[in-house]
């Protein structure tokens, strides 16, 4: 009696490596440069080494990365639940480090190793306020209010707050030179003309020969 063949087992995928499906590449430098510059696989692929410890080597980074995608989409579409939720996870685990940390000092003999656990503790609590703060923004968002300038003084004093014309290096003048140098009847002004008499500046008349020593 002829046995069947077995058939072969499809080979198990290497979970540290990343398997891209319908994505083509030109060459194996360009697959290089695009996973290196995708900030989505670089964080699968750290979020990955620092899960190995809880959840063993056998974490898929293919799939972890696809899970990754799947939340940024979301957020890209406005739903922020998967964000408000690492959020209470993340307040929620600081809030146990500074309370094990707390409770550690209470418990230590020597004041350096007290204060230790102390400052530790008192970080983790800061921390997970600013966690907090974060996640109430994020539920409640500040309204924005745009104002102009504000110019607030107990004396007198001038504001400019709209927008000045660009300064000029020389006023525009628009009399010649020329023109200052005519009178009012449009004539050319003789500078070596007499001037016309005046209540205050009476004609010159000729003056006669001065009597000199020779003259006597």
């Amino acid at each position: 009696m002829a046995t069947k063949p077995k058939q072969a087992k499809p080979a198990k995928r290497d979970p540290a490596a990343l398997h891209l499906e319908g994505v083509m590449f030109k060459d194996a430098e360009e697959r290089g440069a695009v996973i290196a510059s995708s900030p989505l696989i670089r964080g699968a692929v750290t979020g990955r080494k620092y899960a190995e410890p809880m959840f063993g080597a056998g974490l898929d980074l293919t799939a972890y990365a696809a899970q990754l995608r799947e939340q940024a989409d979301k957020v890209k579409a406005g739903d922020l639940s998967a964000v408000e939720t690492m959020l209470v996870a993340q307040a929620n685990t600081l809030d146990m480090i500074f309370n094990q940390l707390a409770r550690k000092a209470a418990h230590c003999e020597y004041l350096n190793q007290m204060e230790a656990n102390l400052r530790h503790a008192l970080r983790a609590q800061a921390q997970c306020r600013a966690t907090l703060e974060t996640l109430a923004e994020i539920k409640n968002p500040r309204p924005v209010a745009f104002v102009k300038q504000a110019n607030i003084a107990n004396g007198p004093q001038q504001v400019n707050n709209g927008i000045q014309p660009p300064p000029r290096v020389r006023e525009e003048n628009h009399k010649q030179s020329n023109e200052l140098l005519e009178p009012s009847n449009g004539e050319w002004l003789d500078t070596g003309a007499p001037g016309q008499a005046g209540r205050g500046n009476p004609a010159l008349e000729t003056v006669g020969a001065v009597n000199r020593t020779g003259d006597r």
